[in-house]
């Protein structure tokens, strides 16, 4: 379980593929605080930690096929930057929403307009492929970051970053192509399928 709050970024530096398994070695500041069977978002991917060289402060997590067919660390080589968060602690504040590492498909950024200090990124999405549901003022996790939607309509949506979002995640790369992880609220899903079953049961 995480939150949204990202850490900070970790840098790709090599990847191995092992029959349909990729091995990513990352390196982070905090990889020597880091333990096998660790889990962590990786641009809000949950990966567990398999490996750990604690003195170059890099580990090593380990992605399948279904996890490279439905994200974008297909899109990922030596020197990406993505965003990390290590699993919620229970004896902090909870500052972001319900994030669960579990991405629902990607999205590709269509605009990134300046708002002259904020920037507003616009997304797309297939929105056939269900759940894909956001609301104006709902959550919605970003390559991991917990953020409040503010436009919102049928296979699109936009986001409002603050200075500091953009500095220390990975949103300062992003332009109109790139592509990134999305999970929609936890909550909405769950209404969402309630109401299909409903709909199916009263036709």
């Amino acid at each position: 379980m995480f939150t949204g709050i990202i850490e900070t970024t970790a840098r790709v530096v090599n990847i191995e593929k092992e029959n349909t398994n990729y091995h990513f070695t990352l390196e982070v500041p905090f990889g020597d605080e880091l333990a096998i069977d660790q889990s962590m978002a990786h641009d809000g991917c949950c990966l567990t930690v398999v490996k750990v060289d604690k003195a170059k402060k890099q580990y090593v997590v380990t992605a399948m096929d279904e996890t490279m067919l439905k994200t974008n660390l297909g899109t990922w080589q030596v020197g990406t930057e993505v965003n990390v968060e290590r699993s919620m602690r229970m004896d902090g504040r909870f500052d972001g929403h319900i994030v669960q590492g579990h991405v629902d498909q990607t999205a590709t950024c269509t605009k990134v307009v300046d708002d002259n200090g904020s920037w507003r990124f616009y997304f797309s999405y297939d929105a056939k492929n269900a759940p894909s549901i956001t609301v104006p003022k709902g959550s919605i996790s970003i390559n991991g970051v917990s953020l409040t939607v503010v436009d919102s309509e049928p296979g699109m949506f936009s986001v409002a970053i603050i200075p500091y979002t953009y500095k220390v995640t990975n949103f300062h790369n992003f332009k109109p192509g790139t592509v990134v992880n999305i999970e929609f609220d936890v909550f909405g899903k769950y209404v969402q399928r309630l109401l299909e079953q409903y709909m199916a049961a009263t036709k």
